[in-house]
């Protein structure tokens, strides 16, 4: 791993120090803890906070979305471009893109940015040699990314990370990760951990499908484990986060990632309830309530029923109809349930997006995986669906990963910078 002295100073503490704002707030959902406003400092509010010195003298480029904020909510971008300490020379827009106005598997391509006028490039489906063409291209000396996760091994973000990290090796340049919170917390990695073979943009290499790490902490994990060719690593970490926070304990503000998630609470169960991607169901899309609405024509009552009959901690389900305004069954009604979380601590999404397929299956006869075999992309093997098919429940699916997730969770430990 390559890890220079830089990185040490940043991550030790020498980019400000932790400052608690007051205790502003109202009870935090379900748990019974009150945010305190501005007690988690990111990693880009310690960067600034510290003058950038971090970046002094170089050309930076950024990879960035709208969750790019500060606290007061200005973006980044514009608080870096108006400030003569850095040299910002350009942005580098993910999935969705720089300012978020795609929708699911587009970005915005290049252009300038009319608020900045620097020039924005898509690094979208770009990777490898490809990717570093366009670092090279931007004339940039450092690349720094700073995106809020999901905390979801098949949420894009984190392998935009990776492959910035791989084509920034390529082309010789720096790289520098501002941390952000994990939104569902750190306390814990769960689910299955990706087979090599199954590797695509929803799951490049083998981490558990809820990771319960931060950005940093899998920069650093990708560099040590990953990347045949480390990057030169510089990270600046949080101050004041913990890792039993959800994020609404942090007093930061939270801006929809990507259009489907639309609040923390999405960000609860779409570890979990993303695989309903793999089977014809809709996963409530096109609602207000994404990843928490499931289903499908002809479904009625008997799936509500059946998931609420597993006894699932932490959880409850509702008989709920919609109509999607989008995507699958777009303005048709449809039945299946609603996931109502009473506690968020004991909550585990995987294990109850495992049970919600095993329910599914058994009470509706027109369940289905989705032709291309997508749910083994985002379980990262062909094994919850042979066993679902073979009539297995949801111990015995979840028991199939245990000793792989053990295995990951011994390798993660090492590179957790947070308590």
């Amino acid at each position: 791993m390559s890890l220079s002295r830089r990185s040490l100073i940043a991550a030790g503490g020498a980019v400000g120090a932790a400052t608690a704002v007051g205790a502003a707030g109202g009870p935090a959902a379900a748990s019974g803890r009150t945010g305190r406003s501005g007690r988690v400092r990111t990693g880009f509010d310690r960067l600034a906070a510290d003058g950038y010195r971090l970046l002094a003298g170089d050309r930076v480029g950024i990879v960035t979305n709208p969750t790019g904020v500060t606290q007061d909510v200005r973006h980044v971008v514009d608080v870096m471009h108006g400030d003569e300490r850095v040299d910002l020379t350009a942005v580098f827009g993910p999935e969705h893109g720089f300012r978020g106005t795609a929708q699911a598997g587009g970005s915005e391509g290049r252009y300038d940015d009319p608020a900045t006028g620097l020039p924005v490039y898509d690094t979208y489906q770009a990777s490898g040699q490809r990717l570093a063409g366009i670092f090279t291209e931007s004339g940039v000396d450092t690349v720094v990314f700073d995106i809020q996760d999901a905390g979801a091994r098949f949420y894009t973000y984190i392998w935009t990370l990776y492959d910035c990290m791989e084509a920034a090796a390529l082309a010789g340049k720096r790289f520098v990760v501002l941390d952000r919170p994990n939104p569902v917390t750190g306390r814990a990695a769960l689910g299955p951990v990706l087979h090599p073979q199954f590797a695509t943009f929803v799951g490049r290499r083998p981490i558990a499908q809820a990771h319960g790490m931060t950005v940093t902490e899998l920069a650093l994990l990708f560099n040590g484990e990953f990347l045949d060719r480390p990057v030169e690593l510089d990270i600046v970490r949080m101050s004041g986060w913990r890792r039993a926070d959800f994020f609404d304990d942090t007093g930061l503000p939270w801006v929809p990632p990507s259009p489907n998630m639309p609040t923390p609470e999405t960000a609860l169960v779409y570890s979990g309830t993303c695989l309903f991607e793999g089977t014809n169901l809709s996963e409530g899309r096109g609602t207000t309530r994404p990843f928490e609405l499931l289903g499908a024509e002809g479904i009625g009552h008997a799936w509500a029923a059946a998931a609420n009959a597993e006894e699932l901690r932490g959880v409850r389900f509702r008989e709920a109809y919609f109509a999607p305004t989008f995507n699958k069954f777009q303005g048709r009604t449809v039945g299946g349930v609603q996931l109502h979380v009473h506690d968020r601590e004991s909550f585990d999404p995987v294990r109850t997006g495992i049970a919600l397929l095993v329910t599914a299956k058994r009470s509706w006869s027109g369940f289905a995986w989705r032709e291309d075999n997508w749910i083994d992309k985002l379980t990262g093997s062909t094994s919850v669906r042979t066993l679902i098919d073979a009539g297995a429940d949801t111990d015995e699916v979840a028991g199939a990963w245990q000793a792989d997730l053990a295995a990951f969770r011994t390798t993660r430990e090492r590179y957790l910078q947070y308590r």
